[in-house]
C-alpha cells in the first residue's frame, strides 16, 4: 500500500496533454470535466467466533464527460495514460456533435475542509483491528447468556479525487470513511431474534475501536434483540404513527428526498414536479439537505463536479423552496448548482444526489407527542424499504416498534410495515419534537445503479393516517 499522495499527472500522463484532450472533447459543449480517482478500502468481518473475511482493494482510473444540452457523453478507464485518454476524448466528443454550446463557468473555489485527510486504513494496525473484533465478540457474549451469535465488522476507505475542467481549473479532495457494525442474535425458548447497530463517518478509526464506543454498540444491539424476543404480532390498519429521532429519518430520505432531486423534477417524473412555491407539507415542516456538516457520512467539501457542498433548504415551513441540483440539471432548469452532483466512482457520470437530509426540530417535547398518540405505533428503528419516485408511495419495515394506546407505550411489535406516500405523509405531520438527531453514520443510497454514502436526520414526529401492515388478527 502506497502512502504517497495520488497524482494522476505522473509518468504516463502529462497535465498539459490531458487538458488539451479534454478541450478537444468539450469544444462547443456546455460543460464537461475530467474526473480522476484513487480509492483504497479495507474491510474485516468477525462472525461466529472467528475472522470470517478480510479484504483490501485498491482501484484508480478516470472518467471524461462532455455535455451538450440534455445529452452527455461519458467514457472511463482504469488506465491513466495518454492513449486511454485519447480514446475517451473521442468517445465523449460524440455527444457534442457540431457543438454550438457555451462552456459553463467553473465552480466557485473554497478553502473549507470538512474532514481529515489522514488515511483511516493506517489508523490502526491489522492485528489491533482483529483483536478489537475478537473483544467485541467476547464482550457481547458475556453480556447475556442468551446470546448465541455475534457478528462484527470494521471498514475503512480513502478516496482521493482530482477534477480538471476545460478552462484549466482543477480541484482536489481527499475523503476518508470508516464504519463499524455489530449484530447480536439471542435465543430464548426456541425463538431467535436479532439486533443490529452501526456507525461511523468521515473520521479516523481511533474513535470506533475505542472500547467505550464499541461496547455501547454491543449493548444497543443486545437491547434491540432482547426487546424483539418479547414482541407481539403487529396490528394492521390505518392509524397514527410516531417516528423516533435519528435513523427513522430514512423514511424522509426515501419518501420525499429522491422526489426533490433536480433530474426527476426537470423531467416531470417526480410527485413534486411543478410545485415550487406551493405548500407540500404541514406548517412547521422544514427539510434541508446539508453537505457541510463536519465529519458526517454524507458530507462533501466539494461534490463530484467540484462544486462546494451547501446547506440547501428544500421545504421551508411546509413550502417547497428548492431542489437538489448538479450542474447539468441546474443549467437546464435555469438555477444554480447546489453541490449535489455525485457519482459512485470514476466509472459513473454524476447526477443529483442527496448528502445529509433531515427535518429541523420543532417545539414539542417528545414525551408529549407520544402521550398524545391515542391508538397507534411508536417506531424507533427501520430496516429496508421501497419507494416509487413517480408517486412517492413507500413501504418500510420496522426493526423496533411499540404499540401505543391512550398515550401509553405498550408491548413491542414484530413484523410492522409502514405504507403510505410521501406527499400525503408530509401533509399529515401533526407534531414535531425538539429532539432532532442525525443518524449514527450508516446510510447508503442507491439510484440508477449507483451507491453513495448519505446521512439522515429527524426529530420525533407524529404522522396521521399511515397504513400499518401487520399479522395480528
Amino acid at each position: 500500500m502506497s502512502d504517497a499522495q495520488f497524482n494522476p499527472f505522473g509518468d504516463t500522463l502529462d497535465r498539459d496533454a490531458a487538458l488539451r484532450m479534454l478541450r478537444a472533447a468539450t469544444e462547443g459543449a456546455d460543460d464537461g470535466e475530467l474526473f480522476f480517482e484513487r480509492r483504497r478500502s479495507e474491510a474485516l468481518a468477525f462472525d461466529d467466533g472467528r475472522l470470517k473475511t478480510a479484504s483490501y482493494d485498491n482501484s484508480e482510473g478516470f472518467g471524461l464527460r462532455a455535455v451538450r444540452g440534455e445529452v452527455a457523453g461519458y467514457a472511463h478507464s482504469t488506465d491513466i495514460s495518454e492513449a486511454a485518454l485519447a480514446r475517451a476524448s473521442e468517445t465523449a466528443r460524440l455527444a457534442v456533435g457540431d457543438g454550438g454550446g457555451t462552456l459553463a463557468d467553473a465552480p466557485a473555489a473554497t478553502n473549507r475542509h470538512l474532514y481529515t485527510d489522514a488515511d483511516p486504513i493506517a489508523g490502526a494496525s491489522f492485528p489491533v483491528k482483529i483483536e478489537t473484533l475478537r473483544e467485541i465478540d467476547a464482550f457481547a457474549r458475556g453480556l447475556d447468556k442468551r446470546v448465541v451469535q455475534v457478528s462484527a465488522t470494521v471498514a475503512a476507505s480513502l478516496q482521493e479525487i482530482e477534477i480538471l475542467r476545460p478552462d484549466g481549473h482543477s480541484v482536489r479532495d481527499v475523503r476518508p470513511m470508516t464504519r463499524m457494525n455489530v449484530s447480536v442474535i439471542v435465543e430464548q425458548d426456541g425463538r431467535r431474534e436479532q439486533g443490529s447497530v452501526g456507525g461511523g463517518g468521515r473520521v479516523g478509526l481511533d474513535g470506533l475501536i475505542d472500547p467505550a464506543y464499541w461496547q455501547a454498540k454491543a449493548r444497543e444491539a443486545l437491547r434491540i434483540a432482547t426487546v424483539n424476543l418479547d414482541a407481539e404480532p403487529a396490528p394492521a390498519g390505518v392509524m397514527d404513527v410516531v417516528l423516533g429521532p435519528g435513523w427513522p429519518g430514512i423514511l424522509l430520505h426515501e419518501a420525499i428526498g429522491h422526489g426533490l432531486e433536480g433530474d426527476f423534477n426537470r423531467k416531470g417524473t417526480s410527485a413534486f414536479a411543478g410545485l415550487m412555491g406551493q405548500r407540500i407539507a404541514a406548517p412547521g415542516v422544514t427539510v434541508l439537505d446539508d453537505g457541510t456538516i463536519p465529519d458526517r457520512r454524507g458530507s462533501l467539501t466539494v461534490d463530484d463536479e467540484g462544486t462546494p457542498s451547501a446547506r440547501n433548504v428544500l421545504i421551508e415551513d411546509g413550502i417547497l423552496v428548492g431542489y437538489m441540483q448538479d450542474r447539468q440539471n441546474a443549467r437546464l432548469m435555469g438555477v444554480s448548482p447546489t453541490g449535489n452532483g455525485r457519482r459512485q466512482s470514476f466509472a459513473h457520470p454524476p447526477m443529483p444526489r442527496m448528502t445529509n437530509t433531515y427535518m429541523l426540530g420543532g417545539a414539542a417535547a417528545p414525551e408529549e407527542i407520544v402521550a398524545d398518540l391515542k391508538d397507534g405505533i411508536y417506531a424507533v428503528g427501520f430496516g429496508g424499504g421501497q419507494v416509487d419516485i413517480t408517486n412517492g408511495k413507500f413501504v418500510f419495515s420496522c426493526t423496533e416498534a411499540y404499540r401505543v394506546r391512550n398515550g401509553k407505550v405498550g408491548a413491542p411489535v414484530k413484523g410492522a410495515t409502514l405504507i403510505g406516500d410521501g406527499a400525503t405523509a408530509l401533509q399529515q405531520i401533526r407534531a414535531i419534537g425538539n429532539d432532532m438527531a442525525l443518524d449514527p453514520g450508516m446510510g447508503n443510497c442507491g439510484k440508477q445503479g449507483q451507491w453513495v454514502p448519505v446521512g439522515v436526520g429527524l426529530p420525533t414526529v407524529m404522522i396521521g393516517g399511515l397504513t400499518v401492515g401487520g399479522s395480528a388478527a
